[in-house]
């Protein structure tokens, strides 16, 4: 026996309803997420206040942290270190105004009793100095990419620029600390490009600062020499990690995607469509140093995808000539002569090294050369006796070993 026939519409109810319940479950996520981040902010005003006032010493933390894990044991987040980080949590926020209540949490609260208002302020009690970050922003980043900010960023205009990409990327804590580690923010919007000339003002600054420079392929395993399709094979085989590097809202279309003209087939290198931009960009990848040629090319394939591809409701193309060097000059004279928007970035297969570390770190010569000296002029205990004649004629020194292959290098023993 069949049960009760569903209406048509049944499954848009059903979908209707998960999607009410996924969101309400977002915004549940979020908002424990800020209470707690204000939590902790404070906790350690509490403490600041305190050893200001009454010249708390450094061993109270360490009672605290034991003191909330023997009376509250299934609490945590509150160890020592945590609690000494959001002492400086508060302390590089001061200024923060508190976080506005949402309807759920604005309920009615029991009076408290003249002693308590004594001994309890709350954030906006305090006088506190004007901050560039607001509230809003500070609870809505999760308390571990706070950890991160605070640990491995000191110039606030810089942390205050990863708290807002965060929040507008929805980067994940790895994904920060990879961004930290890449540079991001120098790197965000300094394309060499001729926006400025060929789109408005708004248009231009936000075309701009979604292009690097440059950009950083250290995923990949390529070595020289190598080709730029075989580039283009290992960027599409780790699609994720070039989406991410590439940045918010770029969603791939086609690898060599083909268009005729006149006849003639041409292959654009990689197809991607700006979903926050809405606009197609093209992007292709040169080895080597950047040419003009270059941009007659690329202006060639803007006028085709416009032509053919975008929709009345699209913003103009844009390209990306992507090379291992670019010239700023040359680039410059190049994009005067287009008559479409074009970019031009550098690409890094791995990330340089500062310049203070590269001079405390040994060459691959000097590495090589440690390894292959004798010690107290005795051979290598593998080395085989030298040949007669040998030290007659010179005294001639045991072959060394390669630290990468363990080849001898020099003549073998006994040669002449």
């Amino acid at each position: 026996m069949s049960g009760p026939s569903l209406p048509p519409d049944y499954p848009a109810l059903l979908k209707e309803i998960k999607d009410r319940i996924a969101h309400a479950q977002t915004r549940a996520i979020l908002s424990a997420n800020a209470e707690l981040v204000r939590l902790y902010w404070d906790i350690g005003r509490i403490i600041d206040a305190r050893q200001e006032e009454e010249g708390w010493g450094a061993a109270v933390i360490p009672r605290l942290a034991r003191e909330l894990k023997n009376e509250l044991p299934e609490l945590k987040g509150f160890s020592e270190r945590n609690i000494k980080r959001m002492l400086a949590f508060h302390r590089a926020y001061r200024g923060a105004a508190p976080i506005v209540p949402q309807p759920v949490a604005q309920l009615p609260r029991p009076p408290k009793s003249p002693q308590m208002l004594a001994e309890s302020s709350t954030p906006a009690d305090v006088p506190q100095p004007a901050s560039r970050f607001s509230g809003a922003l500070l609870w809505s980043v999760p308390w571990a990419h706070h950890v991160i900010l605070l640990e491995k960023i000191k110039d606030e205009p810089t942390r205050l620029w990863y708290m807002e990409q965060t929040v507008a990327n929805g980067w994940s804590r790895n994904v920060l600390l990879l961004m930290i580690q890449s540079g991001a923010h120098v790197r965000q919007g300094k394309a060499v490009t001729n926006f400025d000339r060929l789109l408005p003002d708004p248009q231009s600054d936000l075309v701009r600062q979604a292009l690097k420079d440059p950009y950083i392929f250290d995923f990949l395993t390529l070595e020289e020499p190598f080709h730029e399709r075989e580039l283009e094979t290992e960027l599409l085989r780790q699609l994720e990690r070039f989406l991410l590097e590439l940045g918010q809202g770029f969603a791939f279309v086609g690898r060599q995607f083909r268009v005729d003209v006149g006849g003639s087939d041409f292959s654009i290198d990689l197809l991607f469509y700006h979903l926050t931009l809405r606009r197609f960009v093209v992007i292709e990848l040169k080895k080597g140093e950047f040419k003009p040629e270059y941009a007659g090319k690329m202006n060639f394939y803007l006028a085709v995808v416009d032509e053919r591809l975008r929709h009345e409701t699209d913003a103009p193309s844009i390209g990306l000539i992507l090379c291992q060097d670019r010239n700023q000059v040359v680039a410059e004279y190049a994009l005067r002569g287009a008559s479409k928007p074009i970019g031009v970035s550098e690409y890094e297969l791995t990330r340089a090294l500062p310049a203070s570390l590269r001079s405390a770190l040994p060459t691959v010569e000097e590495i090589e050369a440690e390894l292959g000296e004798p010690l107290a002029g005795t051979p290598p205990a593998d080395a085989p006796p030298p040949a007669a004649g040998d030290e007659a004629a010179g005294g001639r020194r045991p072959a060394k070993r390669s630290a990468k292959s363990g080849r001898r290098k020099g003549p073998p023993p006994g040669s002449n």
